[in-house]
């Protein structure tokens, strides 16, 4: 039998051991950068979503920034960060010279992270695409389905239930994000909503929601390749309300910054939070973040 004493010993052993391979190692914490400018439909979600996961930061170890300024991706501004994360964006919300610090980036060992209508954007950049995994096609009115769980060890998924309810748009894409090497972790359920919509895509089976790459498609060869997620969920602002969905965001956020390819992690990493502040940093957290509405059309409403 095991002592009072010993039981309390083992688990705050456990309690170091879990702190150690999910807290940044050199740098003093891990930098995101929340890229929210759309060039087509707005979510009005994305204040709700901004503030959500700042309000998170410090119990993670996390420093999110939120900008909308195209003007942040140039090879000094992307620089300080572990990871960027495109959060309902939609449109050609770069231009090319953001476009190729962007994929400096990504070739120096950067994260990313895509939320919700992410994959209504950079439509043509072939780069973009491969490191999403699938591009946007269309959903179905806004309704509630079943997520299913796929993979339940992986840390955006351990503590949602096998069947999920949710209220959100579900998402149809143009490809199989498969074919790029990415592993689907959660599906729904088609029984569970109503779809009248015409699928012109093979987007491969089970109908895919989240995925996550170990090593970034996006990448140059010859590069370093970060991890790479993706969820399509993140409609409402109710949504980001929700613990469940939290947890889900926040998880894997916290697992691709785990590739240990930058500095918060890995001092000879060549982009990330090296526990020095950085202009370029400093100029994204306080650009403002516009919330006003933005006119134009897109379909991922």
């Amino acid at each position: 039998m095991i002592s009072t004493t010993t039981s309390g010993l083992i688990s705050l052993l456990f309690l170091e051991l879990l702190l150690t391979c999910t807290t940044p190692a050199f740098g003093e914490t891990a930098r995101a950068l929340v890229y929210t400018a759309t060039a087509g439909f707005r979510h009005d979600s994305i204040p709700t979503a901004v503030q959500a996961l700042r309000a998170r930061g410090s119990a993670v170890s996390i420093d999110f920034q939120n900008t909308e300024d195209k003007g942040v991706f140039t090879d000094q501004g992307l620089e300080g960060y572990d990871i960027v994360i495109f959060l309902s964006t939609t449109g050609e919300v770069l231009d090319d010279t953001g476009k190729t610090a962007f994929q400096n980036y990504l070739n120096n060992g950067g994260n990313f992270v895509g939320i919700h209508s992410s994959s209504d954007t950079l439509n043509t950049t072939a780069f973009y695409g491969k490191e999403l995994g699938a591009y946007f096609d269309y959903h179905p009115e806004l309704q509630n389905a079943t997520i299913v769980v796929l993979d339940a060890s992986h840390p955006s998924t351990e503590d949602l239930p096998t069947d999920w309810p949710v209220r959100d748009e579900m998402y149809n894409f143009k490809s199989d994000p498969r074919s790029v090497g990415a592993i689907v972790i959660l599906t729904v359920d088609e029984s569970s909503y109503t779809d009248d919509g015409t699928r012109r895509f093979n987007q491969g089976e089970p109908h895919p929601i989240a995925w996550y790459q170990e090593h970034g498609a996006g990448v140059e060869s010859g590069g370093t390749a970060g991890r790479s997620f993706y969820t399509s969920l993140g409609h409402l602002n109710e949504t980001w309300e929700d613990e469940l969905f939290m947890n889900h965001i926040l998880g894997s956020i916290q697992w691709t910054l785990q590739a240990n390819t930058t500095r918060a992690f890995n001092s000879s990493a060549l982009v990330g939070n090296g526990g020095t502040s950085s202009s370029a940093s400093a100029s994204a957290s306080q650009s403002p973040s516009s919330t006003s509405s933005i006119s134009g059309t897109a379909s991922a409403s």
